[in-house]
């Protein structure tokens, strides 16, 4: 009876004993993977990782860590001055967590360049750069574990935004100091006082109503074309596609916008401005009836073919918009 007792027993016991072992070599694993992450993380904020070290540390159980990834593409003869501009962004985020008092090994900040991990970008089916990924401690990523590139731009804010989302990890963006805005507003005012100070004896020009309404024209301009925009989201001048090279100057969705865009819009309003301008002049200036008509046919021209390519435009980010007129 005793014997029948001892063999199950037995295996009660060896099963534990190799359940009990191979938690230990988990733990030993995880502990291994979690000290190598914090020793790159104390010499660079951001990781920089090959597909053997994406394999390893990312894709390969065991992991206790969430891994924030940016793929790009920074070699030169790639051309991509996107990527370089979202990685100036993404170095400040990283310092910001790496320098921060609440700094744990709860998330890492890497980086896949596509010709350091070539068979990174092919394993992910990844055909586009720069693209955000957070890979968290358990499962795959889903789809709001990708960043939004397009539509939050991004500037360092926007993507401690969606960490803290995606990690609940809240980080503190510190930028370093940039005397460049306060030195040009400093020079501007030292050109005015200075003009201002050299015209001290005929001030006249600061009751000409031509300078007043062409400073309020261009400051209009500049807000309507998305200037602001630009500046609270931080989006990228244009985008490149890496597989094709080719460069896409206009976003194709009515809720993201590039730089480039802007500066489009901003040329098409200024052009439809001045056929307007044009337009007023034929009809109430005083000179000869022969360059009346000269502006007036320039103003028509140009108030049309710049006002049909704003439409155009506007329907190719508003899909579905039915209206054209000349470009379609």
């Amino acid at each position: 009876m005793f014997s029948k007792l001892l063999i199950p027993l037995s295996f009660v016991v060896l099963f534990y004993g190799t359940s009990s072992n191979g938690q230990k070599k988990k733990e030993t694993l995880l502990s291994e993977k979690v000290g190598q992450m914090m020793d790159w993380a104390s010499k660079r904020a951001v990781i920089r990782m090959n597909g053997e070290k994406f394999r390893r540390f990312v894709r390969a159980p065991p992991r206790n860590y969430s891994v924030i990834i940016m793929f790009t593409a920074l070699q030169p003869q790639r051309q991509c001055a996107v990527c370089r501009q979202a990685d100036e962004e993404y170095q400040i985020l990283a310092n910001s967590w790496r320098y921060s008092s609440a700094f744990t090994n709860k998330v890492f900040f890497a980086l896949v360049d596509f010709d350091e991990g070539a068979d990174v970008f092919q394993m992910l089916s990844m055909n586009s750069a720069p693209t955000f990924i957070n890979f968290p401690p358990k499962g795959k990523p889903k789809r709001a574990d990708t960043y939004e590139l397009q539509v939050r731009g991004f500037a360092a804010e926007q993507i401690a935004r969606w960490v803290a989302d995606r990690t609940d990890v809240h980080i503190r963006v510190i930028r370093p100091p940039n005397y460049a805005g306060p030195l040009m507003l400093g020079l501007l005012l030292a050109l005015i006082g200075s003009l201002a100070y050299l015209r001290r004896n005929n001030l006249e020009f600061l009751y000409n109503k031509n300078v007043w309404a062409f400073s309020a024209l261009c400051f209009v301009l500049i807000m309507t074309s998305g200037q602001m925009w630009n500046h609270i989201r931080g989006p990228p001048y244009a985008h490149k596609n890496p597989s094709t090279g080719q460069v896409s100057y206009i976003h194709g969705s009515s809720q993201a916008q590039f730089v480039a865009e802007t500066h489009i819009v901003l040329l098409f309003n200024a052009a439809v401005t001045l056929g307007l301008v044009l337009l007023h002049e034929a009809a109430t200036s005083n000179v000869d009836i022969g360059k009346r008509k000269i502006m007036c046919i320039a103003g028509i021209g140009l108030v049309v073919l710049f006002f049909s390519w704003l439409l155009s435009i506007f329907r190719a980010k508003y899909h579905g918009y039915p209206y054209s007129f000349l470009i379609s």
